[in-house]
């Protein structure tokens, strides 16, 4: 923030919150990573911050399925971000559908603040129903991008989870061994041969 001389009040830069979205093995992480990079290569000051459940690769980290890794902070809950994020200019958010529903609270705070907020997360969950805050993150971002996967069953464009075991939970974390990604028809299918 900087003080206009002739006014005396303090002009604030406009903040915005980005989501990048999409099914399983999409690259949402690779997106989130690509443009906290691009902010630090800018000289900004980034802090990034991930959910505790998430501990796949890396307790701390950020790591995207292809090995791509940018530090974080693991916080349990949502409204951690905002005693944390201190006066950094952009926040990254990866994972964003395992938080509490206050992280769309704490995003709108945050991009009020003047941040530029990037979250990355599931839009929809192993059922194909929306996953958590996420369809409420889109509905306040500026910019939205959802990004597909190819089906491992048809090579075809993927935009849905479909979870290859029985577990009914809606949170299982987990890889290619519980996860593919599929186009519409063949998670179509896949859940029809399920019930």
């Amino acid at each position: 923030m900087f003080i206009e001389p002739h006014l005396g009040r303090k002009k604030q830069h406009a903040g915005w919150i980005e989501v990048v979205c999409g099914c399983m093995f999409s690259g949402k992480t690779e997106e989130l990573i690509r443009r906290l990079n691009r902010a630090l290569i800018a000289k900004q000051h980034v802090e990034i911050f991930k959910p505790v459940t998430d501990n796949r690769y890396h307790n701390t980290d950020v790591v995207s399925h292809n090995q791509n890794s940018i530090r974080s902070t693991t916080v349990n809950f949502a409204s951690d971000i905002l005693l944390l994020a201190g006066d950094c200019d952009v926040v990254g958010i990866d994972e964003a559908q395992f938080f509490d529903e206050a992280i769309v609270e704490v995003c709108n705070k945050l991009a009020n603040s003047g941040k530029r907020v990037i979250v990355a997360g599931l839009d929809m969950d192993f059922e194909g129903k929306p996953f958590g805050s996420m369809p409420f993150l889109m509905a306040v971002a500026e910019f939205v991008t959802k990004v597909h996967a190819i089906c491992a069953q048809t090579g075809e464009l993927a935009s849905y989870s479909y979870r290859l075991n029985d577990d009914e939970r809606q949170v299982v974390v987990g890889e290619k061994n519980i996860y593919e990604a599929r186009s519409r028809t063949a998670f179509e299918e896949g859940m029809k041969n399920r019930r």
